[in-house]
C-alpha cells in the first residue's frame, strides 16, 4: 500500500436487552501507512561491454522497491576483487529518453554528489556508467564495475526508521534491502597492436638483382594489426633513403596505385618520402604499402 495512505476503521456492535436493543459504533481509528525504503539494482549489460579508445558503456536498472517516492544516491566502484584491471569511471548518466542507448549530449550526466530524481513506487530508470581503460590494460582482459544505489532518506538495518521523513509525514522504515542494493557489470579491453615488416626487391638494368647504380629497389611495408580492437588513425610513413631517388607513380596500397599528390586518395609520395593514411584497421587485418626508388 502506498505510503501516506490512511487506513480508517470503525467498529459496530448490535445488542438486545430485554425487549429492546440497539446498535452502537466505536470511535474511528486511523492508521497512516509508513514509507518503506527498498531498492533493487540489476545489470542490463548481459555481455561485457567493449572499451577501447572510447569508454565502455555499462547499463544498469535502478528500481524503487518501496511504497513511496524516493530518490537514490548512485556510486560506481571500479575496484572489484578479481579484476584484471580497474577502469576509470568518467560519468554516471541517466537514460533521459528511456531508449536504453547512451546518447551523448541528450542523456543527463549526474554531477558529483547529485541524486537521481525521485522515483515513484515500482518506478525504474536506466543508468549508464562510462568507464575508460587504464594505462597498461591488455587486449581481452576483463573487469567489473559495481553500481550501488542507496535511498537518499537513509539506509540501515531492516526495521530501523527515520521519524517523520516518510511520505505524508509518517516515518520512513528501512526494508529488507537495507535501502541499498548493488549489481555488477563487466567490460572487456578491446585493443589492437601493429607490427611493421619491411622488405625489398632489387632489379638492375642487367636483369639481375644487384644493388648497382641505376637499379630499382621496390620496398614493401606490411602493417599487421592484431587483437580484438582496431588501430585508429594508422599512418605508414617512410623517408626516401639517402643515395636514392623516388620513382614517381610507384606508390601503391594493397596493389592499388596511389597518386603522389596530396589529393583524395590515401597516399602522398615524393622526394622526401611517402605517407599513406590507412585510417581505422580492425585486428586480424594486414595492409601493404609499396613504393620504389632508384640507386643514384
Amino acid at each position: 500500500m502506498l505510503a501516506g495512505t490512511l487506513i480508517e476503521n470503525t467498529a459496530t456492535a448490535t445488542y438486545t436487552s430485554g425487549s429492546s436493543g440497539g446498535t452502537v459504533t466505536s470511535n474511528k481509528v486511523t492508521v497512516k501507512v509508513d514509507e518503506l525504503l527498498d531498492v533493487a539494482v540489476a545489470t542490463l549489460s548481459t555481455t561485457p561491454s567493449s572499451a577501447s579508445s572510447a569508454p565502455a558503456v555499462l547499463t544498469y536498472s535502478v528500481t524503487n522497491a518501496g511504497n513511496g517516492p524516493e530518490a537514490f544516491n548512485l556510486v560506481a566502484n571500479p575496484q572489484v576483487s578479481g579484476n584484471a584491471f580497474d577502469g576509470t569511471v568518467t560519468a554516471i548518466v541517466l537514460d533521459s529518453n528511456d531508449n536504453g542507448v547512451y546518447d551523448a549530449g541528450v542523456d543527463q550526466v549526474l554531477t558529483s554528489g547529485a541524486a537521481t530524481p525521485a522515483l515513484s513506487p515500482d518506478g525504474a530508470l536506466k543508468v549508464f556508467v562510462l568507464v575508460t581503460l587504464p594505462a597498461g590494460a591488455s587486449d581481452a582482459q576483463t573487469s567489473q564495475v559495481r553500481l550501488v544505489a542507496s535511498a537518499v532518506t537513509g539506509t540501515g538495518t531492516p526495521g530501523s526508521s527515520f521519524s517523520g521523513q516518510g511520505e505524508g509525514g509518517g516515518d520512513a522504515v528501512v526494508g529488507l534491502t537495507t535501502a541499498s542494493a548493488n549489481s555488477l557489470a563487466s567490460l572487456v579491453a578491446s585493443l589492437a597492436n601493429v607490427a611493421l615488416t619491411k622488405s625489398a626487391v632489387i632489379v638492375d638494368q642487367f636483369g639481375t638483382a644487384k644493388p648497382v647504380p641505376g637499379a630499382t629497389v621496390t620496398y614493401t611495408i606490411a602493417a599487421n594489426v592484431t587483437g580484438s580492437g582496431s588501430a585508429e588513425g594508422l599512418h605508414i610513413v617512410d623517408a626516401i633513403p639517402a643515395g636514392t631517388t623516388y620513382v614517381p607513380g610507384s606508390l601503391k596500397l594493397d596493389a592499388s596505385a596511389l597518386t603522389d599528390a596530396a589529393d583524395t586518395d590515401a597516399g602522398v609520395g615524393g622526394t622526401s618520402g611517402i605517407d599513406v593514411a590507412l585510417g581505422t584497421i580492425a585486428g586480424g587485418s594486414t595492409r601493404t604499402v609499396n613504393f620504389a626508388v632508384t640507386i643514384n
